[in-house]
Order: structure tokens, then C-alpha cells, then sequence
């Protein structure tokens, strides 16, 4: 089987004990002691969802359109 490639957003935040890592167009959520422990574990957390989802449930969690807004 071809393996699909497929770039998201990630938001890394720094919260009191470590980051917080987000990937909105799937609203898939992680945290680590460092941004790239916080990367890491997000982009293994879009892993298990994408290899375990169906594609239905993969659809209806993709975000159409994600605005992201600085202040």
C-alpha cells in the first residue's frame, strides 16, 4: 500500500512544567518536557489516529478551515 503523505499544522506552546502541542486541523492534542519531546509525541499521536481511524472518522475530523489568530 502507498503511504500517503499529508503536512499539518503544529502549535507548540509553553505552559508552567512544559509544552503543550496541538494539530488543529485534527484537533489531536500532546505535551512534553521540551518542543521537541512535544513534537515528537504529537506527531505519534497523528500517527495512531491516522493507522487506527477509519477513513470516515478521519474525515469528519478534518478541519475544512483553520484560522489561527496572534495577539
Amino acid at each position: 500500500m502507498p503511504t500517503i503523505k499529508q503536512r499539518f499544522t503544529v502549535i507548540i506552546e509553553k505552559e508552567d512544567n512544559g509544552y503543550i502541542s496541538l494539530c488543529p486541523e485534527l484537533d489531536i492534542a500532546s505535551q512534553g518536557d521540551s518542543i521537541e519531546e512535544a513534537k515528537d509525541n504529537l506527531k505519534e499521536a497523528i500517527e495512531l489516529f491516522l493507522d487506527f481511524a477509519s477513513p470516515s472518522e478521519i474525515k469528519n475530523h478534518l478541519k475544512s478551515e483553520i484560522f489561527i489568530l496572534y495577539h
